[in-house]
């Protein structure tokens, strides 16, 4: 008997309680129990297991709006963090048969493994187009308790994505090093939730990296001597990171270059007096176009955001910050770069790969301004 038919036999019904009340039915999978946080989608049609493992996703229930997850498997090296940060997943189909050689275990001994509740056979589509129409919501996931009553008394005490401070739950709680001690290319990064292939881009590029938790005092990074700082991706709001606002303005005092993506790009423009605001259900996935206005060229991107930057703010302060991308699909800010300063930021993921690698370069301009910088 294949383990995807002892996987079906063996499954049993999960509910999905959205906060507006709207309720469906599937089957379960992974581990039984009750999962809750904000639920958003994602409409790649690959990459599940970094989606997976991404900490700006840390709080959130996933959907995935590819029709088979697990399809090809779990492969150890493929992920951007060392557990699953998604707290629950809602898939049409969840495919525990995997087709890759290289793969290490298939996705339901993985969930299991990492105490993930997932809920399957449902109409993703219409769950989808829900979001967008209502907007990003709460949510609950249940294999274990049938009562809907029970579950929307239970989702009623889970917190709102909006002002909830995540960074410093996902970060690394440790100081540590990449790449070659002895590069005349120094890199200190705060990490409110870093892609490990983001890291990996900064040391194929020369750099040696040391990474700091999130709440780390600056006069710590001053003391590993960088040459250029970058502000790392993660989850939940900007606007209560207010001691992380506090650090770049003192890194920015300081003259040396920073580079910041996601969150960072968000702490960065909030250090300058730009204020940011919640999406009404943000961008993810790995299809996103956006126009970067210095070059005129087009990168097709992969996003994973919530909150944004006010363009009406950046354009009362023209003379001071640039907006350097935006997006093709709704216009909103997807880059900035400050006029005085050797600081610039994207909202988007360089470092992942939709395809091309159209936003690597990126990284190649951070080095380049911090070699500038040096001379």
């Amino acid at each position: 008997m294949s383990n995807l038919k002892m996987a079906m036999e063996s499954s049993f019904d999960a509910i999905l309680v959205l906060e507006d009340g709207t309720t469906f039915k599937g089957k379960a999978a992974g581990k039984k129990g009750t999962a809750t946080g904000e639920i958003c989608f994602n409409t790649g049609m690959t990459g599940y297991q970094e989606i997976f493992t991404d900490p700006s996703y840390f709080g959130q229930v996933m959907i995935t709006t590819n029709a088979h997850i697990g399809n090809y498997g779990i492969m150890t090296d493929e992920r951007e963090s060392d557990n699953i940060q998604i707290a629950g997943l809602i898939c049409k189909n969840f495919t525990n048969d995997y087709s890759r050689p290289l793969a290490d275990l298939d996705i339901q001994k993985y969930f299991e493994d990492n105490n993930l509740v997932c809920i399957y056979g449902l109409d993703t589509r219409a769950i989808v187009k829900h979001v967008r129409d209502k907007g990003a919501m709460n949510c609950i996931i249940s294999s274990d308790n049938n009562d809907i009553e029970a579950l929307k008394s239970q989702l009623a005490e889970v917190p709102s994505m909006a002002g909830l401070e995540l960074a410093s739950k996902v970060c690394t709680k440790e100081e540590y090093t990449l790449g070659d001690a002895d590069s005349d290319l120094r890199i200190a990064v705060y990490d409110y939730g870093t892609k490990k292939n983001i890291l990996r881009c900064l040391v194929e590029r020369g750099a040696y990296v040391k990474v700091f938790p999130a709440k780390t005092a600056i006069s710590v990074l001053k003391s590993f001597n960088p040459d250029g700082y970058f502000l790392s991706n993660g989850p939940g709001d900007p606007e209560p990171m207010d001691y992380a606002v506090e650090n770049v303005k003192e890194i920015l005092k300081l003259e040396k270059p920073i580079f910041g993506i996601c969150l960072g790009h968000q702490i960065l423009a909030r250090s300058v007096g730009i204020p940011t605001y919640k999406m009404h259900h943000g961008h993810r996935g790995i299809n996103h176009p956006v126009k970067n206005l210095i070059s005129g060229k087009c990168e097709i991107t992969s996003q994973n955001h919530g909150f944004g930057v006010s363009p009406e703010a950046l354009k009362k302060h023209e003379d001071k910050i640039e907006i350097t991308h935006v997006n093709l699909n709704d216009n909103t800010v997807e880059g900035i770069r400050i006029k005085s300063k050797p600081a610039f930021s994207v909202q988007y993921h360089p470092e992942a790969s939709p395809g091309p690698h159209d936003s690597r370069y990126l990284f190649d301009e951070f080095i380049e301004l911090i070699k500038n910088n040096k001379n």
